[in-house]
């Protein structure tokens, strides 16, 4: 099955056709569409920004469109950024990682979860699909690591003594919050492939 990846985000693309070929996915990146759609992300969840660009994504491309949106819940923060973790302040990744730092540097609790709902909308009408998957971790005092993006080089997800960044792909693709809900979305849409 193809399927359009509502975001051009390259580096969401390329986590998230390696974990869909296996399921007979053909994940087309939208960034290759001529005028991609631009879609205001103003739901008060992640599911809800997640539908908002698969639906509109679907519409433009005329084939089933994926959808995601994610962010990063700090417990010291009362939950920001959250929804608007890839907007909090203006600029690169690196900009936000200082932010966040900055925002928590006297912070005791540096416990974290990074969150991910998946959104597939069909533009011939058949009943969408959604989930939310989370992975649970800290806040590291400093940024380490080069692979990833986002939060990836401050985040330590449980059960391990590095950032996603230092990780690398091969871990951060069985264990992440977006590797979770790639899975189980991709078992939802199962009996629609077959």
């Amino acid at each position: 099955m193809r399927m359009i990846l509502a975001s051009t985000n390259r580096g969401k693309f390329q986590e998230m056709k390696e974990q869909l070929l296996p399921y007979g996915i053909d994940l087309i990146f939208g960034g290759d569409l001529p005028s991609p759609p631009y879609v205001e992300e103003t739901g008060a969840t992640y599911e809800e920004n997640a539908f908002l660009k698969a639906r509109a994504w679907a519409s433009s491309a005329k084939v089933p469109a994926l959808a995601d949106d994610s962010g990063l819940e700090v417990d010291a923060l009362g939950g920001a950024p959250g929804v608007h973790s890839a907007r909090v302040v203006p600029g690169k990744d690196s900009a936000r990682t200082e932010w966040l730092l900055e925002a928590i540097k006297d912070a005791d609790d540096r416990s974290a979860r990074f969150v991910c709902s998946i959104a597939v909308v069909f533009p011939d009408g058949r009943s969408p699909l959604a989930v939310t998957e989370y992975c649970a971790g800290r806040i590291a005092a400093s940024p380490a690591g080069e692979s990833g993006f986002g939060y990836d080089p401050v985040f330590i997800p449980d059960g391990y003594e590095k950032t996603f960044s230092e990780l690398g792909v091969d871990i951060k693709n069985t264990i992440s919050h977006r590797a979770k809900a790639v899975k189980s979305i991709a078992e939802m849409l199962r009996p629609v492939i077959e």
